[in-house]
């Protein structure tokens, strides 16, 4: 495909963001699967010109790459050179943290680093990421697990072990498992908007937003009751966001006192519920934003945020954009 612009969210004529997965030995499938559900389906229910969101291929050093235990062989992917082409390059994870990498994939993602692409590393990617020696005095994350063994071997990295996942810019990083889906996700509302992030996220019947600092470690309490589930209660407050919901107030709806209500947000989300409801009023601001809506105050009311003054410093804070700035990159 010609290269005219590699630019997320492109359209028309255009040329879709180029991501690249570097699969190798022994890498873990579970990653493999959560990156080709986000960045690799056609998304027809979109209504776009074209159904995909991103150019999507997996490459590796080798014809035949045995996955994780052999669980199974991986053939008939494109060459380690196909890293070279990347606009988003996805570095290999596997359990072994203590096996070096190849000097060879090693190289790919230096040189990708080197040109400006973006570098994403799930879960024990981040010891990719790091032999590669692009995080350097970059924050990054990785399973909590593996944490007190990554500071001794990269004490260069600023290591922040306790959270889902970190956006340094062009180098970002996803703690276990499933916290794949949810960088991926950011990633696609990124590049894409909070409207086709939660498509998205709908499609794959997952939370379409947990903040990257949420804790990696979620406790889960035996329950003292047969139910303590907070989707009726969030699905209600979603419902009501423009209203002045207060964490009494959803305390009151759920019929428990306000510190109950803490322990089961931080046992079932990982976040408070202040926490909660301002993610939330964002996702929402910048779905507005994204249907077209231009005043402000409609915006900031419609959402929760109050003032437009509150909308612009939440926007800012969330998405690194201004409003203005939002709506032309990501408006109809």
């Amino acid at each position: 495909m010609a290269q005219e612009n590699s630019q997320p969210g492109g359209g028309g004529g255009t040329a879709l963001h180029r991501v690249v997965v570097i699969v190798d030995e022994n890498s873990n499938p579970f990653e493999l699967g959560c990156v080709t559900e986000v960045f690799g389906l056609q998304r027809p229910e979109l209504g776009r010109e074209r159904p995909a969101l991103y150019d999507f291929t997996l490459c590796s050093p080798e014809p035949r790459t045995v996955m994780r235990d052999g669980f199974f062989t991986l053939t008939g992917v494109a060459g380690l050179d196909a890293a070279d082409r990347a606009d988003t390059l996805i570095v290999p994870n596997r359990p072994d943290t203590a096996v070096p990498r190849r000097p060879a994939v090693l190289d790919a993602v230096r040189r990708a680093h080197a040109r400006g692409a973006r570098l994403v590393g799930f879960c024990s990617g981040a010891f990719t990421l790091a032999e590669a020696g692009v995080l350097d005095g970059r924050r990054a994350t990785a399973h909590w697990q593996w944490a007190d063994d990554f500071r001794a071997r990269f004490p260069a990295v600023r290591l922040e072990p306790d959270v889902l996942f970190v956006d340094d810019g062009d180098i970002l990083t996803a703690a276990g498992s499933a916290a794949a889906l949810d960088l991926g996700l950011h990633i696609v509302r990124r590049d894409f908007g909070a409207e086709v992030a939660v498509s998205v996220s709908r499609r794959l019947v997952f939370a379409a937003h947990r903040d990257g600092g949420q804790r990696q470690f979620v406790e889960r309490p035996v329950p003292e009751v047969r139910d303590e589930s907070l989707a009726p209660l969030l699905a209600w407050a979603q419902e009501r966001l423009d209203e002045p919901l207060t964490v009494a107030g959803l305390a009151a709806r759920a019929a428990v006192s306000p510190a109950t209500l803490h322990r089961r947000f931080r046992a079932q989300l990982g976040t408070t519920p202040l926490a909660w409801l301002s993610g939330e009023r964002v996702a929402l601001a910048c779905r507005l934003i994204e249907r077209g809506e231009e005043r402000l105050d409609v915006v900031a009311r419609r959402s929760g945020l109050g003032t437009a003054a509150n909308l612009r410093a939440r926007l800012r804070r969330e998405t690194g954009l201004s409003p203005t700035a939002y709506r032309r990159r990501f408006g109809p």
